[in-house]
């Protein structure tokens, strides 16, 4: 099969020749027919972001198609049927494999490239706001990158959860998008620090939770916009990883959480356990239109490096799609 390889001396990406994917007796194999771009691929097509033990060493943490054979364990799928998919790896393909109880049915009216849209930031979204964060109606919530693609899912559950979402980002245009998903405050980070602003929006209380993409340089604001018993759940360190002092006593005085996570590494049964029940959630709600991918652009897959050039300068809002033929 075709796939999208990454030349080891320049980093460079090139559709090159790879062996096919075999299924296994619970698994399905997928003809690929979108897949979309996460940060977590800037960082592994760089060496630094290696996937786990076992998994395809070809980049790509989601993706949407049909499937093409099953294991024979398998009941519930058959071929034909579209899915997507959250993925370890091998998203950057022409077929991939996975677990079948890993498969989201496709809503009807959705193409491939919005469906593509879904599994990496919905169920990163879900894990982080209702397993980790416990959220709850009512709740405050912070979500820092609010138009990025899992800033994007979030605030939509949080609504769905009938709680209310703070966001910042970076742009006029990006704020809009996000207030249009259902956030209600909105908080532009090149204007300034967003901790006074935080604490208006919530009466001088703080938020019960803070999804944070940006890590070091926002530590000492989050940690003073958090609420008595609030949780800090970190996603990511854009902003660096080594926070300067750390006041232990402000976590013990708030009962404060710092929460770090990570989606790819957790193990299989997790992810099984976490996508059906966000599906039992969300699927209705994507059939009758609650919830919504978020799409910033589409790109055919032998434009992969400017797709990649489109993220790397934070250009999107929402979610870059890669189509296969």
């Amino acid at each position: 099969m075709k796939a999208i390889l990454v030349e080891k001396e320049t980093r460079h990406l090139y559709i090159g020749e790879t062996p096919d994917p075999t299924v296994g007796d619970d698994e399905i194999l997928v003809q690929v027919k979108a897949t979309a771009l996460n940060r977590a691929d800037l960082l592994q097509k760089r060496g630094l972001y290696p996937p786990p033990k076992g998994a395809s060493e070809i980049i790509g943490l989601e993706m949407a198609g049909v499937i093409e054979a099953v294991g024979r364990n398998v009941v519930n799928h058959k071929p034909g049927d579209r899915v997507c998919a959250l993925l370890p790896g091998g998203g950057y393909a022409e077929k991939t494999v996975i677990p079948a109880g890993m498969a989201i049915p496709i809503p009807d009216s959705f193409s491939f490239a919005e469906a593509a849209a879904i599994p990496e930031v919905f169920l990163t979204a879900y894990l982080n706001l209702f397993w980790l964060g416990g959220l709850q109606p009512g709740y405050n919530v912070l979500i820092h990158a609010g138009a990025s693609g899992v800033g994007t899912a979030a605030i939509q559950l949080v609504r769905e959860a009938g709680a209310t979402a703070i966001v910042t980002a970076g742009s006029e245009e990006k704020l809009a998008t996000c207030r249009k998903l259902g956030a209600s405050t909105l908080i532009n980070y090149k204007d300034g620090p967003f901790l006074d602003a935080v604490k208006e929006a919530t009466d001088g209380k703080g938020v019960n939770i803070i999804l944070d993409f940006i890590g070091a340089s926002y530590w000492e604001q989050n940690i003073k916009s958090l609420a008595v018993d609030g949780r800090l759940v970190i996603i990511g360190t854009m902003g660096g990883a080594k926070a300067g002092a750390i006041n232990l006593g402000l976590l013990l005085s708030r009962r404060l959480q710092v929460i770090g996570t990570a989606l790819r590494s957790q193990p299989v049964e997790k992810k099984l356990a976490l996508t059906q029940e966000f599906c039992e959630f969300a699927l209705p709600r994507f059939q009758d239109g609650r919830l919504v991918p978020v799409i910033d652009s589409t790109w055919d897959w032998t434009q992969v490096n400017e797709a990649h050039a489109h993220m790397e300068q934070n250009k999107n809002t929402g979610k870059i799609i890669l189509t296969l033929p």
